[in-house]
């Protein structure tokens, strides 16, 4: 295949690890790369690299179309939610050259409380959650969940846990709420309160065409970046990962992704969290992307997840005889400035030689 695509985003580390994945998938394709920080951009390891309006620009999309004309581009891909909601809204004058879901189903994923709202509704798992409509209502809102010991604060829309803390408290959240106004201009009316999940959290990436699930992947985060600075000890930046066998999992995550956008097609990628006893609760999905570091895994899989959307976004032909593509016990390890590596449960202790004590 000598497709040529455009990667948004590039010199990021969701962009790096998706071109890597692309050309293990593909050596002879053609990488390009775009994004609006040239800094960035520079780091990028695409053949040729553009600068492009921020996706929030008025002409972003008219500037990615118009250098996909010019470059012959066959497939654009995005790497942030922002890129996703932008390219969706101008797809057509894009010709095709996208593999987004339908722009009500990215919509409707963006708000985190709409989604949890949808899926309970149909009876799916996702946490009892409520809008806080301003700061002097946060302890009536705070009350409705009896007696909890702890709730789960964050705003409506983001990324990377953004926002988000456990509360223990009504005055607590109000704290919290008050400083993300004062800090970040992040109104209360932009905040939920949720049933805090104290489990494992597990991650479902997912490929589909016109309804039909192709292909799924899972991953457990075991650990995250930073979190001796953050009060939430979250971020969903996993500085450590591991693939899962979770059935449960897909299956829950299929429904889910039915019940959004029934004729489902391009990439889904879901968190899903364990409440106390073990149960699963979708707790967002994101539309139209994978995840950050997640490709990665792409290298140890059978099928690889990034070349299925390739060849499904390219019109080819893909014929697999099962959809959910697993394999237990890889590691991913993370950290700034260095590519993740992938190793096995069995190498772990492989060269490491205790010292003397």
């Amino acid at each position: 295949m000598t497709a040529r695509v455009l990667v948004l985003g590039a010199g990021s580390a969701a962009a790096e690890n998706l071109a890597r994945a692309l050309r293990d998938a593909e050596p002879a394709i053609v990488l390009l790369g775009a994004n609006d920080d040239r800094f960035v951009l520079k780091h990028s390891s695409a053949d040729a690299r553009y600068l492009v309006p921020a996706a929030g620009a008025p002409d972003f999309v008219r500037c990615v179309a118009a250098l996909a004309r010019a470059e012959r581009v066959d497939l654009v891909i995005p790497t942030t939610d922002h890129h996703v909601l932008a390219l969706s809204a101008g797809r057509r004058a894009l010709s095709g050259r996208v593999f987004l879901p339908a722009h009500a189903a990215i919509a409707r994923c963006r708000d985190k409380y709409a989604l949890t709202i949808a899926l309970r509704r149909r009876g799916l798992p996702a946490p009892l959650t409520y809008p806080v409509p301003r700061v002097d209502a946060i302890a009536r809102t705070f009350a409705r969940f009896g007696r909890r010991r702890r709730l789960w604060c964050r705003p409506r829309t983001g990324t990377c846990a953004r926002g988000g803390a456990a509360v223990a408290t009504a005055e607590e959240a109000t704290r919290w709420i008050r400083l993300w106004e004062t800090m970040q201009a992040v109104p209360a009316s932009s905040f939920t309160l949720s049933e805090y999940l104290p489990g494992r959290e597990i991650l479902c990436q997912s490929v589909w065409q016109r309804g039909r699930l192709v292909l799924a992947n899972t991953f457990e985060r075991v650990s995250y970046f930073g979190v001796d600075n953050i009060p939430s000890g979250v971020t969903s930046l996993s500085s450590l990962a591991k693939t899962v066998v979770e059935p449960a999992v897909v299956d829950l995550c299929r429904r889910a992704i039915r019940v959004i956008a029934p004729a489902a097609s391009g990439a889904f990628s879901v968190d899903v969290k364990e409440d106390g006893e073990g149960r699963p609760h979708v707790t967002e999905i994101n539309a139209g992307r994978f995840f950050m570091a997640m490709t990665a895994f792409d290298r140890v899989l059978k099928h690889g997840i990034v070349r299925t959307y390739l060849r499904l976004a390219l019109g080819e032909p893909v014929e697999l005889t099962d959809e959910y593509d697993t394999v237990d016990g890889y590691y991913m390890v993370r950290d700034l400035d260095v590519t993740p590596g992938i190793f096995h449960a069995d190498e772990m202790f492989d060269g490491i030689a205790e010292s003397p004590r």
